[in-house]
């Protein structure tokens, strides 16, 4: 059943009420705090999804990241809702590369204060080589 928002002018409350599609046309909204009938349904926000592959293709804009070369903000800015997009939590160096991004830092010189942060590559060792 969809939700659907709701506003009582008698008591200016807001409220949600669960409504089928077909009782939708029939169906009086009672407001559940003052009994009143008087109820205006409000228009709720509009989400859009999008494919993953028109998400790729958005990051893929050749001319965009060539303006982000030279503008360390706008990188740390897209940095940031990609990992907004993808929704996990990429750890404290990445938080902090970002911050420095945003304040204008250019990322060479990232680099060189944070160098811990490059990958060094693996330990032949560590593969038993």
């Amino acid at each position: 059943m969809p939700n659907y928002d709701f506003v009582c002018p008698s008591c200016i409350k807001h409220f949600e009420v669960f409504i089928s599609y077909a009782d939708y046309d029939n169906h009086r909204v009672l407001c559940p705090f003052c009994g009143s009938y008087d109820t205006v349904r409000r228009i709720s926000r509009v989400r859009i999804g999008h494919s993953e592959e028109s998400r790729i293709d958005s990051l893929l804009d050749l001319e965009q990241l060539t303006r982000l070369e030279n503008d360390p903000q706008a990188l740390g800015q897209m940095m940031r809702n990609m990992s907004h997009d993808i929704g996990e939590d990429l750890g404290p160096e990445f938080d902090e590369v970002v911050d420095r991004l945003e304040k204008g830092q250019n990322p060479e010189e990232i680099e060189r204060e944070l160098p811990n942060l490059t990958d060094p590559g693996l330990n032949p060792k560590d593969i038993g080589i």
